[in-house]
C-alpha cells in the first residue's frame, strides 16, 4: 500500500538546534499555554503525533497514559533519555498514515507541529480519527496559510501564492501552509465538532523578538490567544475538536494493530508477529518500530 511521502527527522538535533538553542523560547511559551487552555483536566490514553524528542510530553500531566509516536527512531531515543523510563509512556516509530493501533484506543490525541509535513493532511487526520474513541479529544495546531505576514506580502507582491485561497501550499519540500476553512472542514467531514479555537505566536518576528523578552511577549499572548474564535490571523492556530459520539468504539481488549491489514496483534517483545500477513515488527531499547520499508511495500 503506497502512502505519501514522510518527512524523516531520522538523526536531527532538531530539540537541540531548534528550541533549546535556537531562540525561540516565546513560540514555546506560547504553545505551552495555548496546550493548558486546551487540554482537558483528566483523560485515560493520549497519543502524540509527531512527538519528536518529548517537548511537549511533559504538558500532559492529565493522562494516565501516554503514547509518544514519531516517524524518527532517533527522536523517540532523545524522547526516552529525556522522559526516563515510565510505564505512563510508550514509544512507537511509526507513519502516521498507517497508526499501528486498533480503533478507538486513545481518549485523547495531540498534533503539534506536525499537519505542516502531511502531503495528505485529510489522509493524516481520518487516521487519527479511526484510532479515537467516540467523544474522544484532539487538540491540533496547523500552520496558517492566511496569516498576517503572507497577507502584506501578497499585497505587496512579495510573494505569488493567494494567503486567501481554499489549497494547502508548500513553500518547502514537505512544509505545509493551510487554510484555516479547510482544515475546519476537512475535520467536520470526518465528524469532528470544533470547540475552541486558539491564534498563536502573534509575535513571531524577529525584531519584537530582539527587542522585549520572551516573557513579556507571552503576557500579551495571553491576552489575544482567545480572538481565534472569531478570526484566524496568526501563523499557528490550535484547536480543540471532538470526536463523533457514534462508531469505532473499541472491540477488544488490544492495543496494537498491524499497520498493513489492521489485523489486532499482541503485544510480545522483542518482535511482534502478524497472525493475518506475517510481517514482522521489532521492539528494542523500549521502542516498538511499525514503519514498512518501501522495499516491503
Amino acid at each position: 500500500m503506497q502512502t505519501p511521502p514522510v518527512c524523516n527527522y531520522e538523526g536531527s538535533d532538531y530539540q537541540t538546534s531548534f528550541w533549546d538553542k535556537g531562540g525561540h523560547a516565546y513560540e514555546d511559551a506560547a504553545e505551552a499555554l495555548a496546550l493548558k487552555k486546551l487540554l482537558p483536566a483528566s483523560g485515560r490514553a493520549l497519543l502524540e503525533l509527531g512527538a519528536g524528542a518529548g517537548r511537549n510530553t511533559p504538558r500532559y500531566p492529565g493522562y494516565n497514559q501516554i503514547t509518544l509516536l514519531d516517524y524518527s527512531h532517533t527522536q523517540l531515543e532523545q524522547a526516552r533519555e529525556r522522559l526516563g523510563d515510565s510505564i505512563r509512556y510508550r514509544f512507537v516509530a511509526a507513519d502516521i498514515y498507517r497508526l499501528p493501533f486498533v480503533p478507538g484506543v486513545f481518549d485523547g490525541a495531540t498534533m503539534i507541529r506536525t499537519l505542516h509535513h502531511m502531503a495528505d493532511a485529510p489522509a493524516a487526520l481520518a487516521q487519527v480519527n479511526r484510532v479515537l474513541a467516540p467523544g474522544g479529544t484532539f487538540i491540533l495546531e496547523f500552520a496558517n496559510k492566511r496569516n498576517l505576514k503572507a497577507m502584506l506580502r501578497y499585497f505587496f507582491r512579495r510573494q505569488q501564492w493567494s494567503p486567501y485561497s481554499a489549497e494547502p501550499v508548500e513553500f518547502a519540500a514537505l512544509n505545509f501552509d493551510f487554510h484555516p476553512r479547510t482544515v475546519f472542514a476537512w475535520l467536520a467531514a470526518l465528524g469532528f465538532s470544533v470547540e475552541k479555537i486558539l491564534t498563536v505566536s502573534h509575535f513571531r518576528m524577529g525584531g519584537l523578538k530582539r527587542t522585549f523578552p520572551a516573557a513579556f511577549l507571552v503576557r500579551l499572548e495571553a491576552l489575544i490567544q482567545w480572538t481565534g474564535k472569531y478570526w484566524q490571523f496568526s501563523p499557528s492556530v490550535f484547536l480543540r475538536a471532538r470526536a463523533a459520539l457514534d462508531g469505532k468504539a473499541q472491540t477488544n481488549t488490544g492495543y496494537f494493530a498491524c499497520p498493513v491489514c489492521q489485523a489486532p496483534l499482541r503485544d510480545t517483545p522483542p518482535r511482534i508477529t502478524c497472525p493475518q500477513c506475517g510481517r514482522s515488527y521489532p521492539v528494542a531499547n523500549g521502542i516498538y518500530d511499525f514503519r514498512i520499508d518501501a522495499s516491503e511495500e
